[in-house]
This record gives C-alpha cells, sequence and structure tokens, in this order.
C-alpha cells in the first residue's frame, strides 16, 4: 500500500490529438475536508485509505495541487439531449488526470467532477455540490455491488465554498474513475462537423485499449460497433431488472464501454410503476423506466450514424437488428432468476408479465417483493407477499400460476431460495436514504454516507445490522423531488 502521492499517472488519452480536449488547470477550493473514501476501491489500487485526509491528498482530490505527472484535460463530445441534437457539450465540470493500474493490471482513469470551469462550462460554474456528489458517490457504488457495469467513485471532497443553484449550497469535489469516460457523443461530435478522420483515431484508440479482439476481425470498425450495441443492451436489461431508471439517457451521457455514466436524476424504484419517470425536468416522460430499453435502440442509432465514414449502412443496420433479441434475451434471463427459474420454460414470458402488471396496478414495493419471494411456500398462506396486493385475489391467481410454474423446477426448494436471494438485492439506494445522509452531511454529519456505502456493497447479504435500510419507504419519500440540477 502506498500514499496517493506516490501513484504514477499515464496519460492515454493524450495518444489522441489535441482536437479531442483542451487541456485546463483546475480551480482551487478552500478549506478541503475529506468527506468519504472508498477503502475497497482504495485496496484495489493499492493506496492506503488512511492517507486520503491527509493535506497532501485532499490538495490533490480537490484540484488544489497536481502531481507533476497529472495533465487536466477536458474532453469534447456532443450529444442528443432529449432528442435534440446539440452541437458542442464536453466535460464542463470534470477533468481527466491521467490514468493508473489497479493490483490487475487494469487500467483507470481519473476525473475529478466539480473541480472548476472548462473551456464546454458554457453558462455553467464548472462546480459540484455537496448534495449531488453524495449521490453519485453512493450510486456509482450500489450499482458496482449490485454487479451493473457503472464508474466507480473514489473519494468525495467538501469545501464551504458557496455554489450557486436553486439556492446557495456547498462546494464538492468527486474522484471518479472509469476504465473509459468516452462516450457516444464523442463519435457524433465529429461525424457532424465532417471530421471523419478523427472518428477513425478515436475508434482506434477504443479497439486498441478497450476491444483489442476487435482488430482481429476483417471488419474491425463493424465489430467494434457490435460490441458497442451488446454491451448497451446487457447494461440496460440490468438496469431493468433492478428497478433503477437513469433519468438523463441523453447520448453524451452513454458510454461506448456499457457503463452507468453521470448519476443526476437517478432513482431505484419503490411502488413499481411502469411509466415512473424519476426525472422532474423530464416533462414529457422520455426517460421513464419502460422507455428505457427503446431509447438505448435510439441512441445508438445516433451512434450509427457517426460510424457510417467507417462501418457500411447494412452492417451497422444489422448490428442495430440484433439490439433488440439481445436485450430480451439479458432481460428475460434475469427476472427468470429473479423468480428463482431454472429451466426455461415458454409460458415464462406470460408469467413475468402478468405479475409486473399486477405489481404496476398495486404499486407494489419491488425491491421487497422480489426479496420476499424468495421465501415463497407453495403449500403456505404467503400472507407476507398476500399483503403487498390490495386485491388479495389477483395474488392467489399468481401464486396459483407460479406453483404451477415451480413444479417444473428440479431443485429442492433451499436450492432456489439461496439463488434467489443472490440475486434480489435486500438494499438498494432509495432516494430517501440518499436524502437523510445528504442531510446529515450537510449538518457535517459523514456517518449515514459511510452506512450507507458499507451496506451497498453486499447489498444481497442480510446484515442485520442495517435492517432499516431494507424497510419500505416512509410516505414523506414520495414529496422527493429530483431534476436534472440533481
Amino acid at each position: 500500500m502506498q500514499a496517493l502521492s506516490s501513484l504514477a499517472f499515464g496519460q492515454r488519452f493524450l495518444e489522441l490529438p489535441p482536437a479531442f480536449y483542451r487541456r485546463v488547470q483546475p480551480q482551487a477550493l478552500s478549506q478541503p475536508y475529506l468527506v468519504a473514501a472508498n477503502a475497497s476501491l482504495c485496496a484495489m489500487l493499492g493506496i492506503q485509505p488512511d492517507t486520503l485526509a491527509q493535506p497532501a491528498a485532499l490538495a490533490l482530490l480537490s484540484g488544489n495541487r497536481l502531481a507533476d505527472d497529472m495533465q487536466p484535460t477536458a474532453a469534447m463530445y456532443a450529444g442528443h439531449q432529449f432528442g435534440v441534437y446539440v452541437p458542442q457539450l464536453g466535460d464542463g465540470r470534470a477533468l481527466l488526470l491521467g490514468d493508473t493500474s489497479d493490483s490487475h493490471g487494469q487500467r483507470w482513469e481519473w476525473q475529478l467532477k466539480g473541480a472548476g470551469l472548462t473551456p464546454f462550462s458554457r453558462m455553467g460554474d464548472g462546480r459540484a455540490v455537496l448534495r449531488s456528489t453524495i449521490r453519485e458517490y453512493l450510486c456509482s457504488e450500489a450499482m458496482h455491488g449490485l454487479g451493473i457495469p457503472t464508474t466507480r467513485a473514489l473519494a468525495m471532497i467538501g469545501s464551504p465554498d458557496p455554489v450557486y443553484r436553486e439556492r446557495p449550497e456547498t462546494a464538492a469535489v468527486l474522484t471518479r474513475l472509469a476504465e473509459s469516460f468516452v462516450r457516444f457523443g464523442s463519435f457524433e461530435v465529429f461525424y457532424h462537423r465532417g471530421l471523419h478522420d478523427e472518428i477513425r483515431l478515436l475508434a482506434d484508440f477504443i479497439i486498441r485499449h478497450h476491444f483489442p479482439d476487435c482488430a482481429q476481425q476483417e471488419q474491425p470498425y463493424a465489430a467494434l460497433f457490435a460490441e458497442i450495441v451488446s454491451k448497451t443492451a446487457r447494461m440496460i436489461a440490468q438496469w431493468q431488472a433492478v428497478g433503477f431508471c437513469h433519468g438523463v439517457m441523453n447520448t453524451d451521457n452513454m458510454s461506448v464501454l456499457g457503463l452507468t455514466l453521470d448519476y443526476g436524476p437517478f432513482g431505484f424504484m419503490d411502488g413499481f410503476n411502469a411509466a415512473h419517470v424519476c426525472n422532474h425536468s423530464d416533462h414529457a416522460g422520455r426517460y421513464a423506466y419502460n422507455q428505457q430499453p427503446q431509447v438505448g435502440l435510439w441512441n445508438l442509432h445516433c451512434l450509427a450514424s457517426a460510424f457510417l465514414p467507417l462501418v457500411s449502412e447494412a452492417q451497422l443496420l444489422e448490428a442495430l437488428s440484433g439490439y433488440r433479441e439481445q436485450y430480451s434475451q439479458h432481460w428475460q434471463e434475469l427476472m427468470r432468476n429473479k423468480l428463482g427459474l431454472a429451466v426455461p420454460d415458454e409460458g415464462d414470458d406470460a408469467l413475468i408479465e402478468a405479475l409486473l402488471l399486477a405489481m404496476h396496478a398495486h404499486q407494489t414495493d419491488y425491491t421487497v417483493f422480489f426479496r420476499r419471494l424468495a421465501d415463497f411456500d407453495s403449500a403456505g398462506d404467503n400472507h407476507a407477499l398476500r399483503d403487498m396486493f390490495l386485491d388479495r385475489s389477483l395474488f392467489d391467481d399468481l401464486a396459483a400460476r407460479y406453483t404451477a410454474r415451480l413444479q417444473l423446477e428440479t431443485r429442492p426448494a433451499a436450492e432456489r431460495r439461496s439463488a434467489m436471494l443472490a440475486v434480489n438485492p435486500k438494499y438498494i439506494l432509495r432516494n430517501y436514504l440518499a436524502e437523510q445522509a445528504i442531510q446529515a452531511a450537510q449538518q457535517g454529519d459523514f456517518s449515514q454516507i459511510a452506512s450507507l456505502h458499507h451496506c451497498l456493497q453486499h447489498p444481497f447479504d442480510e446484515q442485520p445490522q442495517y435492517q432499516a435500510y431494507a424497510a419500505e419507504p416512509p410516505a414523506w419519500a414520495q414529496e422527493i423531488s429530483v431534476s436534472c440540477s440533481s
């Protein structure tokens, strides 16, 4: 283990020419202090967690000082925002410091989010506030705990410096890591500017560092696009299976590696509502829960346009045509696992649909229901599940269908229960839990952040000490509003 200041930073993103980024110096924050440090990620990176609270580390993580081998850059990209093409976006409040290797030899790119103005900040201030930084820190690590591809959060630094959103708040900087922060919009910006050489350079860069097998294919760029389609389909299927809503699925928020990227007005559903909209800025419901799979395909069509200088239209359409089947296969497998069904049956889709329709009609708590379903007793009254439906007869009909379906299974009930508990989380980052942690942190108490983070690293374990985090949300939770400013 070593101190943060001892890490050696590479600069592989700077292999690309200056058209892809702008060199930027972070803006200093006054009186930086450590809000949270991710001990498990520190261990993977070979960093001693305690050293992150030292003045030298605080200076680096707040952007107040740079190591000699850090070369902060803001990436340029464009994107379709709520269906409308915006010709230039870019890292308006994030700076890439460089990349390091973990204990397995994996390279990770480091970003400071909230480190000040960049040439792409537009009308913004380049800052992040404590409230939104807490949400991203906790949710990105919660998604990792659930096994969903995501950016990671290493540390959170606070400062008393004022930042103005709907009201004055205090500043914070998130240190986040990913194998790459390249987005769909990173390709789009050059396509719409007619800069086809840059598209090829970026595709070559992504293949070289992230999809080396594509280089061995007869059509490397077509293979790359097909990989992006596949990873996107899998990621969104995983979102749907845990009831996660991203909130702003613009193409500039879509990772070419299939990572969950840019946590803003996200939300895990409480009561199941297929049309749930977690972003109160999304007045038309473009990014509702039940729209996410289709929006993923729409975004891939936008990316396909940017690949036209490299790949034939026929090859792109062939890759896109496989999206729905890939998504469906992933989602069906995940849902069968949630139901404890190891042997596929032709009636499974109808059973899953009937169950979700009933849950939608009764606003049944999505996470609690599936967790309790592991204890379903074909010969019992299952009152804990039955009481989650106002229409008990509807549950009785579903229970009868489920009982008949379980008779096709060959696993012992105890084995099935263990398998279901391993895929149906007991703990998710509900909005009200994040809000409680935020309110405490704004009063200088960071203990709830630490407790939630520890709990969410192991969402499938019982963890009796965190039992309160598994409860259905209180009534006041329905009043929480998150928007693009979150």
